[in-house]
């Protein structure tokens, strides 16, 4: 189906010498396929050049709105590392505010370090103690609860003492009394 120049009309081959190559066999195997025909007409032509303009209108148009978002994004990017700039100028300016404070807390962070060692073993110490301040309580504590029962067994007993002198001093008032 593929036609050289020389078999074509003058016609056909100023149309297909305008054309690049890849689209040139695209337009003469698409004419003629419809055709049969190896002369364009000039309808054909026209509807070729036509498509081809409105191709080339479309490629513009796209190549305009890629140069539209190349330039939309570049503008976003300068932004972006002025922002960027802005941001690392703040963060320097806040780290060289914390170097006066970072030091000084240091000090204080090795003081209360200081401080929590002297604490460990005075903290065993004083739970020794407790712990020997506790037993010696409760010790106190069951002593005196003891004490408390001996001294109401005591009174108790004192108290039957008593009762029972008490009756034997009666008795013995009466077998005196009986005697006399």
């Amino acid at each position: 189906m593929t036609q050289t120049n020389a078999g074509a009309s003058t016609g056909a081959s100023a149309a297909t010498t305008e054309l690049p190559p890849p689209q040139r066999s695209e337009m003469v195997l698409h004419t003629g396929s419809l055709s049969f025909s190896s002369h364009m007409s000039r309808e054909d032509e026209e509807m070729t050049r036509s498509a081809l303009s409105a191709f080339r209108a479309k490629e513009e148009e796209i190549e305009k709105r890629r140069m539209e978002v190349r330039e939309r994004i570049q503008a976003q990017l300068g932004r972006v590392e002025e922002e960027t700039r802005r941001l690392s100028t703040l963060r320097e300016e806040i780290e060289s505010m914390a170097d006066p404070m970072r030091k000084e807390v240091s000090v204080v962070r090795k003081k209360i370090d200081s401080v929590n060692k002297e604490l460990k073993p005075l903290g065993s110490t004083v739970q020794k103690k407790e712990r020997e301040y506790k037993e010696a309580l409760d010790t106190f504590n069951e002593k005196n609860r003891e004490k408390v029962q001996l001294i109401t067994k005591l009174m108790e007993l004192v108290g039957e003492s008593e009762k029972l002198r008490m009756k034997k001093l009666e008795e013995l008032s009466k077998s005196i009394e009986e005697t006399v």
